[in-house]
This record gives structure tokens, sequence and C-alpha cells, in this order.
């Protein structure tokens, strides 16, 4: 398998993931989540950035982990990461956001593209 593209409830900066139990809450199962970004080259999560104004990108996961080190690209509706040598690192931000505020919404230091594009 090439691609992953699934859904995530929280990205660390060194890219592990974390979308498939939210410990005390009936969740419907994991999925296949596992097997998905294990099997894939490349894997990119799509969330929103908060969820009820609680931030979901964080130094490290709060939640138990779907995968160590998988994902590749984060695109939350604030911005969008990628992982070079595992780092997170800003890529491009929403017309309607401001750097500032996704260093405001985002539980981590990330580095930053050299050219920040838009979207």
């Amino acid at each position: 398998m090439d691609v992953s593209i699934l859904g995530g409830m929280e990205v660390s900066k060194n890219g592990d993931l974390a979308n498939w139990i939210i410990p005390g809450k009936l969740v419907k199962g994991m999925g296949g989540a596992m097997d998905l970004v294990s099997g894939a080259r490349k894997v990119i999560i799509t969330m929103e950035h908060t969820a009820k104004g609680n931030k979901k990108i964080f130094d490290e996961c709060k939640l138990p982990l779907t995968g160590k080190g998988v994902v590749d690209m984060l695109i939350t509706d604030m911005a969008v990461f990628e992982f070079p040598n595992g780092q997170i690192t800003l890529m491009e931000v929403a017309e309607d956001t401001t750097i500032e505020e996704v260093k405001a919404n985002t539980g981590c230091d990330f580095a930053m593209a050299d050219n920040i594009g838009t979207f």
C-alpha cells in the first residue's frame, strides 16, 4: 500500500498517532487503523486542529498510540505539517489563520518551512 489517509485524535511532534480509543469512552473500535499506518509508505492524517478548545497536537500523545512515528503529513483546519526527519514542520496555513494562531493552538514547538504557503 502506498498511501493511507485517515483521521486522527492526537498527533505528537515526532509523528506519533493516536486515533483508535479514548479510555473510558465507548468507541466503535480501531477498525484496522494500526494495519493501515504500519503497511503504508506514506501516512496522511486529517483532523481538526482543536476539539472543544482543546489542543490535539502535543509533544507526546496523551491517548494510547495507534502508531509510533508513522505520520508523514498532518492536515488540519488551520495548517498543514510535514515530518521531515521526524520533526514537525509547518508547511501551510489556512487563509483565515495566522502563524501566531497556529502556535497558540498547538501543544508543541514546530519548525517552519522556508516558504510557508496558504490554502
